[in-house]
C-alpha cells in the first residue's frame, strides 16, 4: 500500500480544503494518508511517506507562509530520492504575477530534494470550485500512477 503525506498551510480555509480533497482522493485510490498543517509538522516526516504532497498559500507580494518557512528551508536540504511529490495551492489572482507563486517555490524545492515530480501543479483561484474539484482529483490520480511506476 502506498503511503502519503499532504501538508497544508492555510489561512482562508481554502488551502486546508484543497488538502482535504486531495487527501480524500488519494484514499479513494487506495494510499494510507496523514494530512497535517505545516506548523506543526518536520519536514523530515517526508521521508516516510511514498507521496509528499504541500498545498501552501502564497502571501503578499509572492512570500511564503511565515509558518512555514522552516519546513521550506528543511525541505530543500532533504534527500527525497524514489519519492513522488506534488504541489497545489489556492491563491488569488488579484495579486497578479504574484498568483500562487509559493505553489512554484515548493515545487523548485521538492525538484533540489531530488523527488520525483509526481504530477504536474495546480494553482486554484480562491475556494475550490467543481473544475477546481476534478484537477484536484486529476492531479491525486497521477500522483498516485507515478508512485506505482517507479
Amino acid at each position: 500500500m502506498l503511503t502519503a503525506h499532504v501538508v497544508f498551510a492555510t489561512i482562508t480555509g481554502n488551502n486546508e480544503d484543497v488538502a482535504d480533497i486531495v487527501t480524500e482522493k488519494l484514499e479513494d485510490l487506495g494510499c494510507q494518508v496523514t494530512e497535517t498543517e505545516i506548523s506543526q509538522t518536520d519536514a523530515t516526516e517526508f521521508t516516510h511517506a511514498d507521496i509528499c504532497v504541500v498545498c501552501p498559500y502564497t502571501y503578499d507580494e509572492g512570500s511564503l507562509p511565515e509558518e512555514g518557512l522552516d519546513f521550506y528551508e528543511d525541505l530543500q536540504a532533504l534527500d527525497l530520492t524514489g519519492h513522488v511529490s506534488g504541489v497545489a495551492g489556492s491563491g488569488d489572482t488579484f495579486y497578479g504575477e504574484y498568483y500562487n507563486t509559493s505553489v512554484d517555490k515548493f515545487a523548485a524545492a521538492f525538484a533540489q530534494a531530488k523527488a520525483t515530480l509526481g504530477a504536474p501543479s495546480v494553482k486554484i483561484n480562491l475556494e475550490p470550485d467543481q473544475d477546481a474539484i476534478q484537477a484536484l482529483d486529476a492531479f491525486a490520480s497521477q500522483l498516485v500512477t507515478t508512485a506505482q511506476n517507479a
